[in-house]
């Protein structure tokens, strides 16, 4: 399958070299969950110090909003998503957006108040923020969570959308996780980044260090991509 360039997204660009100048964006050989070598790895942890996560919190600011997403509060997924969730809680009320955030422990706790969930009560419209989506399988958990506290799971937002497809029993699927999650399960999803737009950002270095690796994500892409 062939997959072609579209028009620039400048956010976009702008955290693919964010993330490349931070060290979470890597070029190499990096072997996925899903047992395929990749030409790239985005690792969110990375994001380690105050200023990066602050950073990486106004480019999830800026996406949600433009967006359009309702939501009545934010939650995030252990582990990851708890600092992003927190961080980003902190940048929308910055802009004047000051909603209720959560996130949830993976044991419960059996002292104190309890259970699994942490901090705002889980009501409404819930937005969840996570940093990829590789198989769905955090999403599913977070949806299960939210529902059972009686509020709606109503969308997710991720850094990066590999744009590949998902696995099944280790099975290549013919849908992305991000895919399965909107088009299976109904939840919106908003990413920063998608692959589309590394590769077009790889295809706007041609000649250096940086677009030397642009065909080796491409020929990835054709391989493992799914149609937008």
């Amino acid at each position: 399958m062939v997959m072609t360039a579209g028009k620039q997204d400048g956010l976009a660009q702008d955290f693919v070299q964010f993330a490349v100048e931070a060290g979470v964006l890597r070029f190499g050989q990096f072997k996925t969950k899903a047992g395929r070598l990749s030409p790239y790895f985005f690792n969110a942890g990375l994001f380690d110090d105050g200023a990066k996560l602050g950073r990486l919190a106004q480019f999830y600011a800026q996406r949600i909003l433009a967006s359009g997403i309702e939501f009545d509060m934010i939650f995030g997924p252990a582990y990851k998503g708890i600092a992003l969730a927190a961080a980003v809680a902190i940048e929308l009320a910055r802009l004047g957006r000051n909603v209720p955030y959560a996130y949830n422990r993976k044991e419960a706790k059996d002292h104190g108040e309890g259970g699994t969930l942490v901090g705002a009560p889980v009501r409404g419209k819930v937005l969840i923020v996570d940093d990829v989506m590789s198989a769905g399988t955090a999403a599913r958990e977070s949806i299960a969570l939210i529902r059972a506290a009686g509020a709606v799971p109503h969308a997710v937002a991720i850094a990066l959308d590999r744009q590949e497809m998902a696995t099944e029993d280790g099975v290549d699927v013919a849908h992305s996780a991000v895919q399965y999650v909107r088009d299976k399960l109904g939840l919106h999803v908003c990413a920063i980044a998608r692959l589309a737009d590394l590769l077009q950002y790889l295809e706007r270095h041609q000649g250096d260090a940086l677009g030397a690796h642009h065909a080796e994500v491409l020929a990835y892409r054709e391989r493992y991509g799914v149609p937008d």
